[in-house]
């Protein structure tokens, strides 16, 4: 079978997506304000705060973006075949990612351009902010710790426990070998 037909029919769900869930999050989620000045107008200092070209902006918001799903959903292809890989990156594109995004920039953005820790810090008080940090470092230390463990075990990665108590992974590619290479500070 070709590709092709698949190809046009993610493309078509993701312009929908596009079209029509996004408007309908922008008008009635995120309620978007056109008047409002953008942080990056408004707090103008040349070092944390300039405007720029809208494709030097989607460049970075698209590096910062690219996270679990374009390197799990193939992973996952090449375990379990094609379509669990590609509804995982459809659905989780559509459904979460884009979502998660889009609504964190506009809380970003509404909020004069800080982090959702230092908005959590500021609406909920001290403790509650304090507590919200810790939650989002272990959720990023959780996501980062599973996404490297579906890779390594993609790659071939074994877990060999030895009698001393010792755990160590060994890779059984040397694609394996060369990713925990490169994750090692």
């Amino acid at each position: 079978m070709s590709a092709m037909p698949v190809m046009i029919v993610v493309l078509c769900v993701m312009a929908i997506a596009y079209r029509f869930y996004s408007a309908f999050l922008a008008a009635h989620v995120a309620v978007l304000d056109d008047s409002r000045t953008a942080p990056a107008k408004r707090l103008e200092d040349g070092h944390n705060f300039h405007p720029t070209s809208k494709w030097v902006l989607f460049g970075h918001h698209f590096a910062a973006i690219s996270g679990a799903g374009p390197l799990i959903g193939p992973v996952l292809a090449a375990q379990f075949g094609y379509l669990p890989g590609l509804l995982w990156i459809v659905i989780g594109v559509c459904l979460a990612g884009a979502v998660q995004d889009f609504l964190m920039l506009a809380a970003s953005v509404r909020r004069d351009g800080k982090s959702l820790a230092q908005i959590a810090y500021s609406d909920v008080g001290k403790t509650a902010g304090t507590a919200a940090t810790a939650a989002i470092l272990f959720i990023i230390v959780i996501a980062l710790a599973g996404l490297g463990k579906v890779v390594v075990k993609a790659l071939g990665g074994e877990v060999v426990k030895y009698s001393t108590g010792q755990t160590i992974v060994v890779s059984g590619s040397p694609w394996g070998t060369f990713t925990i290479a490169c994750t090692i500070p």
